[in-house]
């Protein structure tokens, strides 16, 4: 049986990897392979001969006080069963919580315009000092709002400066390098980061602190030597104007920012998951929503008292929400439990520390994580190491996060901030691969460097 589910997951993770191919969203596949790899563990849990225990982060072989799954039989194995599936489920929607709430908060600031604040205060035309504007912007937001946002965000203003496809998109591709070097060093910052913050391997003093320096360095060195380049060079002209801005803009962008980066201090004072901190910043971006919408529908309708009511902020905000991703991690992250729980990471994991250095299997996941989605891989590697000599900020979970948060950079598929830029601005892989991958190795590497001197 453990054969069957892992070819499941095989076969269900190049359903994922062909979704342009296929024109099937890959949340389908994700959840498919979910399902199954669950049913097959409930039919053949009295077959098993190994567990492991989640919440010990152990196998169950009756040592360190844990019993022996050998020696368990009928309903006893499918109580374990239940227990685990239940932790593990709950451990993912505190994930997919935190995401949903930080994306409602960024959806809510988009809804008032509150991004275009950004663009005032970009007052240069020489294309150089605009390459480091847009790469420090994408280092510093994708920390607070995560990497994809900030792509979304970044390319959409270079779209009220630059008025030519063929302009953007160099930038486009060093913003996708500087964001993705952003989000590494911020618990808030990337998924795979978030993972390993809410799964108590991090924590953001350590991130800030070990992976800072060599995330900066990630996002510097390629953007020192693109500035060389010939796309960078002489001054650009304005695109025309569009449109006015809303004069709540900025307030929302202020506060909706300060909510987020409050989220990390929440948990650090009341040692509560971070979700609760993200509900709590989202509740009160939302009341000060309605409250600005439901003022405004008062001075503008007020002759006109039984036309209806003013459309929600935060019911648009919320029907933006990208869905499709947030059911993917959960079929992602479930299906790498279920991996899990049969002791097929774990014991993998070891097979992979007794035969290559761990620091090398780092470097290498994080150049495969432009090829695999760096979401499963983050899942598979929490469940590789044991806790007992990798714990809390260890400095093999803070090099995961970089490098699985940096690697994905070197392809355009690679990122989810990639991924959105290559749809956005048409980038082609091809061009891509040509043009800015290299630089995205550099920087890798660069980086990894500067993290083996600092911390290694």
């Amino acid at each position: 049986m453990e054969y069957l589910i892992v070819a499941i997951f095989i076969l269900g993770y190049l359903g994922i990897t062909l979704e342009h191919t296929t024109e099937i969203d890959k949340l389908a596949p994700a959840l498919l392979m979910m399902a199954l790899s669950w049913a097959c563990i409930a039919f053949g849990i009295d077959g098993f001969q190994s567990w492991f225990d989640p919440a010990h982060h152990q196998l169950m072989d009756g040592t360190n006080g844990t019993m022996n799954f050998v020696n368990i039989v009928g309903d006893a194995r499918h109580h374990i069963l239940e227990e685990t599936l239940l932790h593990h489920f709950g451990k993912t929607c505190e994930i997919l919580i935190f995401l949903i709430g930080a994306m409602t908060i960024v959806e809510i600031i988009d809804h008032f315009d509150g991004f275009s604040t950004i663009r005032k205060f970009i007052k240069t035309n020489n294309r150089k000092t605009l390459l480091w504007i847009m790469t420090i912007l994408a280092f510093i937001l994708s920390a607070i709002i995560d990497n994809l946002t900030a792509t979304i965000v970044l390319i959409t203003i270079l779209r009220k400066l630059l008025s030519h496809n063929r302009e953007r998109v160099w930038y486009a591709g060093i913003i996708i390098i500087a964001a993705n070097a952003g989000g590494a060093w911020s618990p808030i910052g990337d998924v795979t980061t978030t993972m390993l913050w809410m799964g108590g391997k991090v924590t953001t003093v350590k991130l800030l602190q070990y992976l800072f320096i060599p995330s900066l360095v990630c996002m510097a060195v390629p953007t020192l030597i693109a500035s060389f380049l010939r796309p960078f060079k002489g001054e650009f002209h304005d695109a025309p104007s569009s449109g006015e801005t809303n004069p709540k803009g900025p307030l929302m962008l202020y506060v909706g920012l300060s909510l987020i980066i409050f989220v990390p201090i929440f948990k650090t004072v009341t040692h509560l998951p971070p979700y609760v901190g993200m509900l709590l910043s989202l509740s009160i971006m939302v009341l000060l929503a309605e409250i600005i919408s439901a003022r405004t529908f008062s001075i503008h309708n007020i002759d006109t008292p039984n036309q209806g009511h003013q459309p929600s902020a935060t019911f648009k905000a919320l029907s933006k929400i990208e869905m499709p991703s947030i059911l993917f991690f959960l079929g992602i992250l479930m299906t790498v439990a279920a991996l899990e729980s049969l002791g097929l990471v774990f014991t993998f994991g070891q097979q992979v520390q007794s035969t290559m250095n761990n620091n090398l299997f780092v470097m290498l996941l994080g150049i495969s994580s432009a090829i695999i989605d760096n979401v499963p891989l983050v899942a598979a590697s929490m469940g590789m190491f044991d806790m007992a000599t990798f714990q809390q900020d260890s400095s093999i979970w803070h090099f995961i996060a970089y490098a699985t948060g940096t690697g994905g950079s070197m392809l355009i598929i690679g990122s989810a901030a990639g991924v959105v830029a290559m749809g956005m601005e048409r980038i082609s892989f091809f061009w891509y691969l040509k043009n800015i991958a290299w630089l995205a190795l550099v920087g890798y590497i660069a980086g990894a460097g500067v993290y083996a001197i600092l911390v290694l």
